[in-house]
């Protein structure tokens, strides 16, 4: 069975909540080139320590690798 990815944009990716913390991710990224720089950065992940995207303090973001990062989050 094949997945419905037009079904799952409208029921997942497309609500306000889901695009909030889609934004938050995408931020702290933003942050963190400018902090390191892009090469720093390059096949790594930005992990939130606490988990919550919207929280992007500096104290609260850290550089993994993505290995580890997407391991943690499951």
């Amino acid at each position: 069975m094949a997945r419905d990815y037009k079904r799952e944009y409208r029921t997942y990716h497309a609500k306000p909540e889901q695009k909030k913390r889609r934004a938050g991710r995408n931020k702290a990224r933003r942050l963190m080139i400018r902090k390191v720089g892009r090469s720093k950065l390059a096949g790594k992940d930005v992990d939130h320590k606490d988990r919550n995207p919207t929280n992007n303090s500096r104290s609260n973001l850290r550089i993994s690798s993505r290995a580890k990062n997407r391991a943690r989050n499951k």
